[in-house]
């Protein structure tokens, strides 16, 4: 049993990490278009509404959060038991923490990053995860990005998804609101998916233009 719970720590770690790695890339990527001076700019970011530079900030902030967290108290278990996610400023933060001071904690150290706009709480208080859970968890958010990738009136770059004890919680832009109907639909369809959680805004919603507090 210990062993398991080790695992799916470690995975869960993993996987909270990854998302940074990857972001390292595109940063490189935007620093060698920016000394070349070259107005044009590949890869998938660039397709997204958000753009290279948005993708950029969204990295930088994620940055400052995992530091914040690391940097805490309660810091493992925040690395440990919670999903981030940042789409133009916009952060939610999902999963399950022991104590509502731990909750507490972590939102507030969420809107110290600069340029957040908005922090989304998504957090439990309680002790219902798992290795199971966590692997169930994985496989909804694999499956739904690949029936998203295959559908083709979805702009599926622009969407952001993550999910805890059967929850889905999406984040992001749609193109209209047929666009995030069928995500959602997407979604709930899924085997496993007890309830979807739904923060994306529409493309020409106020709030995606709203600045971050002073």
């Amino acid at each position: 049993m210990r062993s398991n719970a080790a695992a799916a720590r470690l995975a869960r770690l993993v996987t909270r990490l990854l998302p940074a790695f990857a972001a390292m890339s595109l940063a490189a990527c935007v620093e060698t278009a920016v000394v070349g001076g070259t107005a044009a700019v590949g890869g998938a970011s660039a397709l997204q509404d958000r753009g290279v530079k948005g993708a950029a900030n969204d990295f930088a902030i994620r940055t400052q959060i995992n530091d914040l967290w690391l940097k805490d108290r309660f810091g493992q278990a925040f690395m440990r038991d919670l999903n981030l996610q940042v789409q133009e400023g916009r952060v939610l933060v999902s999963g399950e923490v022991a104590t509502a001071d731990m909750r507490a904690d972590a939102i507030q150290l969420a809107w110290k990053a600069n340029g957040v706009r908005e922090v989304l709480n998504e957090v439990e208080v309680g002790n219902t995860g798992g290795l199971r859970t966590y692997w169930t968890d994985s496989k909804i958010v694999r499956e739904l990005e690949a029936r998203m990738l295959l559908e083709r009136e979805v702009s599926s770059l622009n969407y952001s998804v993550e999910a805890y004890n059967g929850t889905v919680f999406l984040l992001g832009v749609a193109q209209d609101q047929t666009e995030l109907n069928r995500v959602l639909q997407l979604a709930r369809n899924i085997g496993g998916v007890k309830k979807v959680v739904n923060h994306v805004l529409l493309r020409d919603d106020p709030r995606r233009f709203r600045a971050a507090p002073g």
